[in-house]
């Protein structure tokens, strides 16, 4: 065997010069021979003897041996050893010229070739995008998509080069969607649908090609795997419920290919997406409840869902999932109810349908991405709503809560969620009982840190919910707001020439309600306050000088 190898390594070098077809069809015959018999060893006496550099001028002049050649290059490049070998060899441009070849077998090893060279390598997967192979791949699988193994050959080619960014802009500039789903359609066997759902999972992140996949009517074949597979136990089929529900989630990601299947609420695929709620599968709740979310991502949305009892449909999700305690479903049905409730009118409707109440059943949860959701939607709930703030703002169980979660310092999402809250229920209700209950609850603190937060939204809703406090409970928050330090820190954030305009205003209007505090007007006092005032009268914000003059001669007259 090895004589056999070293005669047609032999053989194949000289063939250069010039030798019969079947003298190579022989050499290339014992080749693939070899490397079916032993791989790595056929491949590096290959790479000793120098024959790949010989291929590049076989692969350029194409003949009866083509195939072969290209097959010898798809076996030697299974070794990752040997794809370095190959590129230097220069096999990548003409492997790529002969994607043009109207011969299936040629186009087939010709395909495996390229894919085993680039397997696992950005670079070189970049390289075959620049040389423009995409659109060739895409009109073979057009061209010749009766034959399956080339078809499959696309299909891998396409799952490896989608996970690169670069690809996305030349896959959208051709008809790859079309292709995908008329070739989805014409499948039977479950591995053929999981091939193209791997392609099209990554090239549906990108928003033009989401689109295009909608109007090629790719929802309609995912409405149908869903209704073919959701009675079904058997694991694959359940697999492939999950990954045609996710991809229909996938594009309503999608501001077009969402609001193309909203339809102005009327759409039969909202209206179908809508009946997985009520399912008794989670994988489909899930889903119905995450669509329902994006779908809820513009104001007109969200004011015909809410109209239409949407709500009514998470709550019940929502109350089946209390003992359940399906974290994925309860994460989802807490989003959507999050983005229904931010438009202004939607508020007091939601509130009337109970969704703080069951919102609040979820208190107890110790998963973090349920406590961010359900801090968002309370938050979303009450903005603007002073009833409902102080109703929850005097709800002892949940300020207690809040003010435990504001020291959660491993989920820094739900420690600003938990401190946006509590200052909002006290913004939103400005009620004295909320004030106490903040208090009480050790919430002060809390307040004064979200002032100095690296955001400015933040740190004015903290001051704004200070001010608030200091005007309608100083005596019993006095002893917090000097715990807190809260003097230093307003004077931290006037002479601060990083602080926004609002934060000074803020902070000044805060410093005039300290005043009627024995303690803390003595720090005012002591840090020397009016001259930092005064040096605020000559900025540049009209609203903030203003201010700095009132403060100034409030400070004066109490001095």
């Amino acid at each position: 065997m090895a004589d056999n190898l070293s005669e047609a390594l032999k053989t194949l070098k000289l063939s250069s010069a010039g030798c019969s077809t079947d003298a190579l069809e022989g050499c290339l015959d014992c080749l693939l021979k070899a490397l079916a018999d032993n791989n790595v060893e056929a491949s590096e006496k290959m790479q000793e003897v120098g024959v790949l550099l010989q291929l590049p001028a076989l692969l350029s002049s194409p003949s009866a041996c083509t195939p072969k050649v290209a097959n010898i290059i798809a076996e030697v490049a299974k070794n990752e050893f040997m794809r370095g070998v190959c590129v230097e060899a220069g096999l990548i441009p003409p492997l790529v010229q002969l994607l043009s070849s109207k011969e299936q077998e040629v186009l087939l090893q010709t395909g495996r070739a390229l894919g085993n060279i680039c397997y696992d390598s950005h670079s070189l997967q970049a390289q075959l995008i620049t040389m423009g192979v995409i659109p060739t791949l895409v009109k073979l699988l057009g061209l010749h998509a009766d034959n399956t193994p080339l078809t499959e050959m696309c299909l891998i080619a396409f799952g490896n080069l989608a996970e690169l960014e670069s690809s996305k802009e030349q896959f959208a500039s051709t008809n790859i969607a079309q292709e995908l789903v008329q070739l989805f359609r014409k499948q039977v066997e479950h591995d053929k649908k999981e091939m193209i759902f791997e392609v099209l999972a990554p090239l549906a992140e990108n928003d033009v090609i989401k689109l295009q996949l909608v109007e090629a009517g790719l929802v309609e074949c995912l409405l149908d795997v869903v209704s073919h597979t959701l009675a079904s136990e058997r694991e694959e089929d359940t697999a492939q419920l999950k990954t045609a529900s996710d991809l229909m989630v996938l594009l309503l990601l999608g501001d077009e290919s969402m609001q193309k299947l909203f339809e102005g609420g009327k759409g039969s695929v909202f209206q179908r997406v809508l009946s997985w709620v009520p399912s008794d599968n989670h994988q489909l709740q899930l889903a119905g409840a995450l669509a329902i979310a994006n779908f809820a991502r513009n104001d007109g949305n969200c004011i015909h869902m809410v109209e239409t009892g949407i709500v009514q449909k998470l709550l019940e999700l929502l109350e089946r999932h209390v003992e359940e305690g399906n974290v994925t479903v309860q994460h989802a049905a807490l989003s959507a109810l999050r983005n229904l409730a931010i438009p202004v009118v939607n508020k007091s409707k939601m509130l009337a349908a109970g969704v703080a109440e069951v919102v609040l059943k979820f208190l107890q949860s110790e998963m973090p991405p349920v406590q961010f959701k359900l801090l968002g939607t309370l938050r979303m709930l009450i903005d603007t709503q002073a009833d409902a703030a102080d109703q929850l703002g005097s709800n002892s169980k949940l300020v207690e809560r809040l003010v435990e979660w504001c020291e959660a310092k491993d989920h820094a999402g739900v420690m600003g969620e938990s401190n946006r809250l509590l200052s909002a229920l006290i913004r939103h209700s400005k009620s004295k009982d909320v004030v106490r209950t903040v208090i009480q609850g050790s919430g002060v603190k809390h307040l004064v840190t979200m002032a100095t937060s690296e955001h400015m939204i933040m740190q004015n809703e903290a001051l704004v919910a200070l001010g608030i406090i200091a005007a309608l409970d100083l005596a019993l928050a006095e002893k917090d707001f000097v715990g807190a330090n809260l003097v230093q820190i307003l004077h931290k954030l006037l002479t601060d020439e990083r602080s926004a305009p609002e934060i000074k205003y803020n902070s000044m209007i805060l410093i005039c309600s300290l005043m009627g505090s024995e303690p803390l007007h003595k720090e005012v006092q002591t840090l020397a306050f009016i001259d930092v005032v005064s040096k605020l009268r000559s900025h540049e914000n009209k609203t903030v000088s203003h201010q700095a003059s009132l403060t100034e001669q409030r400070l004066t007259a109490q001095s």
